[in-house]
Formats: structure tokens, sequence, C-alpha cells
């Protein structure tokens, strides 16, 4: 049987914490940065946590799972 890959974008984005919990980066913080307030992208700065109902998907991404 051939090796089972990661997923390479998944392991570029998701880090796994020392709990097992999936780390993720929040979204819009990327462009059109201007028209956001201060206080909204230094809330985009901080780390969200994958929701559980998604977090067999990303492990099995991960081949953690």
């Amino acid at each position: 049987m051939p090796k089972i890959k990661t997923h390479s974008r998944a392991k570029k984005t998701f880090r796994v914490t020392g709990t097992g919990k999936i780390r993720r980066y929040k979204a819009f913080k990327s462009h059109l940065l201007t028209k956001k307030s201060k206080n909204r992208k230094r809330h985009l700065r901080i780390h969200g946590l994958v929701h559980p109902s998604n977090a067999r998907l990303v492990k099995k991404m991960l081949v953690m799972a």
C-alpha cells in the first residue's frame, strides 16, 4: 500500500495544541485592511480553535486520526 500523505495546506494552516485541540488562524486578515478598525484587526491576530464538529476532518487531513 502507498504511504498516506498529509494535506499540504492543512499542515501549514493548523497546529495541534498540547491538549489535542486544533488551533487555527482567523479569516479576513489578508487584504482590504484600511477599512477595518484597529480593534478588529487586533482581535483577528488572536488564534481561534477549530469547532469540534470540524476537528475530525482536520485531524484526518493532518493524518493524526
